[in-house]
């Protein structure tokens, strides 16, 4: 029989809301069940916020139930409205089948395909949505819609006074029929998302109940924000991407390394398959030496080593380790590959620091690279840059930002 993967899922935080919750633990416990999570193709890769509901496909796998990975090739060209308040421009085609087929990659390791009547499955929205028929869809779908009820969803809502075209307005409506499609062809009876997913997911089981007369469930996990209020998975030099191209195991490792004392256990839960006793260890032990970030490193590890693996975990380690050396020119060779690098072209006059800075996407802007440098924040090749008229001539570069953040710049000529 399963585990008791709703029990888990409480205990780590994990429910924002659930429908019918006694019934929907009932229906966990009966029998292996079939369980989804969709993923629109608004960009080449996922990034760390995605983690939170692909990781909760692997709890359930884990806990005895087959998943299903979606990926939205086809609701990727309408776009969601949940947690926008503007309309989304609308990518091309051929740009959302290509980011479709590099989602379906990225989530591959994450879960086992291959193996078992729990197998995941991974399938794309566009196979059918591409094939409707409009007038047959209104007929038959359409009609169990209510706008009242539409209109009075909280990703709806929160538009009506900026505006909301039909093409968004209509994305629940498919994002539901996609639910009615996994029933029907996987015998899906659970889907899980995002807190702000909340009334597309309750659209999709009202709407198998309507049709087919059967019980669907939803569940929705909360959405990670910072202590501070930012917003989780950015940084000063942008968003952590899963993919490796567009952020490295070593600003991987030191993104959750940087996580505040206050997160750090909630991060433990959502983030990492160690036990409620081994987390509460970790608490125990940075509530005594904060000082020493065992809960971070931890953290930092884990997750580092489930998206990237065991061989660029080690050198992102190894990296981190190094980072406090007060001699920085090691980014330059030996193990510097583990650290963020980039080549820019040659220029008709050498650079200003600040330039390069931001050109290289270590800072978001040159309002940042400024500012860390009349701080005293920035140095190259060990040197602190001293004023903003300082310039880099081509060739290459150790560059230091703030205590531990390293990097290593190309300059052509």
């Amino acid at each position: 029989m399963p585990t008791p993967v709703l029990q888990d899922f409480r205990r780590r935080g994990l429910v924002a809301d659930v429908t019918t919750p006694d019934e929907l633990s009932a229906h966990l416990a009966e029998a292996p069940r079939t369980i989804y999570v969709g993923f629109d193709p608004t960009a080449d890769s996922l990034h760390v916020g995605s983690l939170v509901p692909l990781l909760a496909l692997r709890r359930v796998q884990l806990a005895g139930h087959r998943p299903i990975v979606l990926v939205g090739g086809g609701t990727g060209l309408i776009g969601d409205p949940a947690g926008k308040t503007g309309e989304r421009t609308l990518n091309p085609a051929e740009q959302v089948t290509a980011w479709a087929a590099r989602l379906k990659e990225q989530v591959r390791p994450f879960l086992d395909f291959d193996r078992g009547p729990h197998a995941a499955i991974l399938v794309d929205n566009y196979e059918w949505l591409s094939r409707l028929e409009l007038i047959a869809f209104l007929r038959d779908i359409g009609k169990h819609f209510g706008i009242a009820a539409m209109i009075a969803r909280e990703s709806v809502r929160a538009r009506l006074g900026s505006g909301i075209s039909f093409t968004e307005f209509s994305y629940q409506v498919l994002q539901a029929y996609d639910f009615l499609a996994l029933h029907e062809r996987h015998g899906c009876t659970v889907q899980l998302g995002g807190s702000d997913q909340w009334g597309n997911i309750t659209a999709g089981t009202e709407l198998i109940r309507r049709v087919r007369g059967a019980a669907a469930f939803g569940l929705t996990m909360p959405l990670v924000a910072k202590a501070d209020g930012t917003k989780f998975g950015k940084t000063e030099s942008g968003t952590i991407w899963l993919d490796p191209a567009r952020t490295s195991a070593y600003e991987m490792y030191q993104f959750w390394l940087n996580t505040s004392d206050a997160e750090v256990v909630s991060f433990l839960q959502y983030f990492t398959f160690l036990s409620l006793a081994e987390i509460d260890e970790l608490a125990r032990q940075t509530a005594g030496a904060p000082e020493k970030r065992q809960a971070q490193r931890v953290l930092a590890r884990e997750v580092t080593r489930l998206v990237h693996g065991d061989a660029a975990l080690d050198e992102a380690e190894r990296a981190s380790q190094r980072a406090f050396d007060r001699d920085i020119s090691w980014v330059l060779h030996d193990d510097g590959g583990a650290v963020p690098g980039s080549v820019l072209p040659a220029a008709p006059e050498p650079r200003p620091v600040w330039r390069v800075l931001k050109d290289s996407g270590i800072v978001p802007s040159t309002s940042e690279a400024r500012r860390l440098i009349q701080q005293g924040g920035v140095e190259v090749n060990s040197q602190r840059v001293g004023s903003l008229d300082e310039t880099l001539p081509p060739g290459r570069y150790a560059i230091k930002v703030g205590k531990r953040r390293v990097y290593r710049v190309v300059i052509d000529g």
